[in-house]
């Protein structure tokens, strides 16, 4: 975990390991998420970005929807 200071203007740089680990590109945009004290930051993607994403998933050990309660 890399600490990061707030500016005057309430401004935080994402620490470089943190963008390349997420993948963030300069001019992307961020939905800011508040729990609490916790605030998350995830990037803002088209849902085309998720195609594909489950492609392999193994599926064995999910239930159906009768075994449900």
């Amino acid at each position: 975990m890399t600490p990061v200071t707030v500016s005057s203007k309430y401004q935080v740089v994402i620490p470089k390991e943190a963008r390349r680990q997420a993948h963030i590109r300069p001019g992307e945009k961020m939905l800011v998420l508040v729990k609490g004290d916790v605030i998350t930051m995830i990037p803002d993607r088209p849902l085309k970005d998720l195609r594909g994403i489950v492609k392999g998933l193994d599926s064995s050990g999910l239930r159906e929807k009768r075994e449900r309660r």
